[in-house]
């Protein structure tokens, strides 16, 4: 059995974390119904001409979870293996992460199996216009707001902006989120993700009694979502001593520089800063998921999953047997979701907040949404992960109630 669970895709998981959260609170059986599968999914091919001359076509999704609680968001995730599944999987995380924090959301992804690594500037911009004519049926402001993910950048959310005002004729910055700021893009939306994971280990942190200052952190990812997220953890007093890619780590107890990680210290071998004697382990990198092996050797007090799907069932399990505070995807890695919120609320009113706003408003959502899912998590006696399930079913199944989806 552990073994199956071991290798459970992320929408079975996640399905079965909303199957426990419905039964433990005592929801009708609707509720599962309604929520374990997504309301909507889009196939798409996407034709693009490539530089050669040749024509390329390129199989797309659009998943919409549901729209109980407002319009779908959720980016666009360009990546080679990408599936049906993973993305049907990112947008029910994204649900439960907008339904966690409040926001007046739905959870939708998108997702174009292609190798970013291989196209070129103007062929990404070719793929993506292309990709939201193909979705721009289900697409709006209103109805599914997509933007940038993993495989592409700003630059992709300025090109879905531009194709939908062609399409559309009419000027509507809030089709699209995570655009340059040139373009209505908000401040702070590149340090988003980041600043909210180090504010996630600093609230799990005090609830057990941890001193940031001098505190040892360990990263396993150095993209720019755990450099943000370490940077900040060093702001409150951390230090950073291992950091590991793709392609090996450095390990240094004085702590390393991370503007210039590679010369320092000792090197390591990548899977070595699982097992760091540090106070902290931040997940950044989903190179292959955290199995309950790898857990076992893993001896921080705080693990915190800065990307998504990135720790096993069983291995989550684990952690907490063994006393070690996990925090999980959901409430970890939503800082980016919140500020494409803001920046959707800023194009809706034209009125645009400096930087220092956007910081203060992420912080205290952030802050806020930690606070109930930890209060759940005492209630219940479960985990992070799973009192934010409860905490997002409790919300959505009362959006279906007030909008007359339950008997």
């Amino acid at each position: 059995m552990s073994t199956t669970l071991e290798t459970l895709h992320p929408f079975a998981i996640a399905q079965g974390l909303i199957d426990r959260a419905v039964q433990r609170l005592g929801l009708p059986p609707q509720v599962y119904e309604v929520l374990k599968e997504p309301q909507r999914v889009l196939r798409v091919a996407v034709p693009v001409q490539m530089d050669n001359g040749r024509v390329k076509t390129f199989p797309g999704y659009r998943v919409l979870h549901t729209d109980v609680i407002g319009p779908g968001t959720g980016g666009v995730r360009f990546h080679p293996q990408i599936s049906v599944d993973d993305v049907k999987a990112l947008a029910i995380l994204t649900t439960f992460q907008c339904a966690v924090l409040g926001l007046p959301y739905g959870g939708a992804q998108g997702g174009v199996m292609c190798d970013p690594a291989q196209l070129s500037e103007g062929e990404m911009e070719r793929l993506a216009r292309g990709y939201l004519r193909a979705i721009t049926p289900v697409t709006g402001p209103h109805l599914d707001v997509p933007g940038p993910d993993h495989g592409t950048s700003s630059c992709i959310g300025g090109y879905l902006l531009d194709e939908y005002h062609r399409l559309h004729a009419r000027h509507a910055p809030g089709a699209a989120t995570g655009k340059p700021r040139v373009v209505g893009g908000s401040h702070g939306q590149l340090s988003a993700a980041g600043r909210g994971c180090a504010i996630a280990v600093r609230e799990a942190a005090r609830r057990i009694g941890l001193p940031l200052q001098g505190a040892r952190v360990a990263l396993q990812g150095a993209g720019r979502a755990g450099l943000r997220a370490a940077r900040d953890l060093q702001a409150l007093g951390c230090r950073v001593v291992g950091v590991a890619d793709h392609d090996g780590g450095r390990y240094d107890a004085q702590g390393i520089d991370l503007d210039a990680p590679q010369g320092q210290g000792e090197p390591i071998a990548a899977e070595q800063v699982l097992g760091l004697d540090v106070d902290v382990l931040v997940l950044s990198q989903a190179v292959r998921p955290i199995t309950a092996a790898a857990a076992m050797g893993i001896r921080a007090k705080i693990v915190v999953e800065a990307v998504d799907s990135v720790t096993t069932p069983p291995a989550t399990a684990l952690l907490s047997e063994r006393g070690i505070v996990l925090v999980p995807d959901v409430v970890a890695s939503a800082g980016g979701l919140v500020v494409s919120y803001f920046e959707w609320v800023q194009n809706t009113m034209n009125f645009y907040w400096p930087e220092a706003e956007v910081n203060e408003k992420l912080e205290r959502m952030m802050t806020s949404s930690f606070d109930e899912v930890w209060t759940l998590r005492s209630e219940y006696a479960t985990s992070l992960r799973e009192a934010a399930y409860l905490a997002g079913v409790r919300r959505l199944a009362g959006a279906m109630a007030a909008r007359g989806w339950l008997e």
